[in-house]
């Protein structure tokens, strides 16, 4: 009779061979169609704003292009429309040489990143985890211990949530390499209102000149007030000298 499977045995399949069955499995770059993300930001301005909308949105139709975001405001004397928008790469560039023609490009950035290693790298490591998951399953029909048992379902429950993670990060990847992205931003300058003058009548006129007038009047009053002192002084001075003026007219008389 065999001996029963230990349980220190049974999840020997650790971070070491997750990692020696990725590198088995991992294709080189030659083996693979390059992956290529494309993205562009592109900045407009318009002479028409609902014109140049209805002329994108019979563009995209073209082109089968796609609006994810889209965000409109008018202020800061603009009209701006803000659109993400997703292309396939066969049509990316198709697209772009239309969107330049919907009015003056002010800001044009294009680039695209090479994510075939990336994209290998992950895919790897997603079956790789997928085949330590199997392990741990025919591990787990052999096994006759309920802590054996236990401890092969944490095991596989760890993993799990691995394949789940790596499955969402491929998957985004995917997504990025099969849709391009446009991020199109076009704008209308619109002209300041200014406040009309209000228009005023000879009798609004005059008032107006009377009060003006008035405030004159009332600023003069009180700056002689306020400058009391000096006109105090200058007084005292003006007696003295008179004063001093007759003395001395008598002291020289015969």
């Amino acid at each position: 009779m065999s001996a029963p499977l230990m349980a220190p045995a049974a999840p020997s399949a650790s971070e070491y061979e997750v990692n020696s069955i990725a590198s088995a499995t991992l294709p080189t770059v030659e083996d693979k169609q390059r992956q290529i993300v494309y993205h562009a930001d592109i900045m407009l301005k318009v002479d028409d704003f609902p014109q140049t909308s209805t002329r994108l949105e019979t563009l995209l139709r073209q082109q089968q292009g796609v609006i994810e975001d889209s965000k409109e405001t008018r202020e800061d004397g603009q009209w701006q429309q803000s659109v993400r928008i997703r292309i396939t790469p066969a049509r990316f560039q198709e697209l772009l040489a239309g969107l330049r023609g919907l009015g003056t490009v002010e800001e044009r950035r294009v680039s695209s990143d090479d994510v075939t290693a990336q994209h290998a790298d992950v895919a790897a490591r997603l079956a790789a985890k997928r085949k330590l998951e199997q392990r741990y399953l025919a591990l787990l029909t052999q096994a006759r211990k309920v802590s054996e048992m236990l401890e092969i379902e944490e095991k596989m429950g760890a993993v799990r949530e691995d394949i789940e993670a790596t499955e969402s990060q491929l998957k985004t990847l995917d997504n990025k390499i099969a849709y391009a992205t446009i991020y199109l931003r076009y704008y209308q300058p619109l002209p300041l209102a200014t406040p009309d003058q209000p228009v005023l009548s000879f009798g609004s006129r005059i008032v107006d000149a009377f009060y003006s007038g008035w405030v004159l009047l009332t600023d003069v009053a009180l700056g002689v007030v306020s400058i009391w002192p000096f006109l105090l002084v200058a007084l005292g001075l003006f007696f003295f000298i008179r004063s001093w003026r007759r003395r001395r007219h008598y002291t020289q008389q015969p």
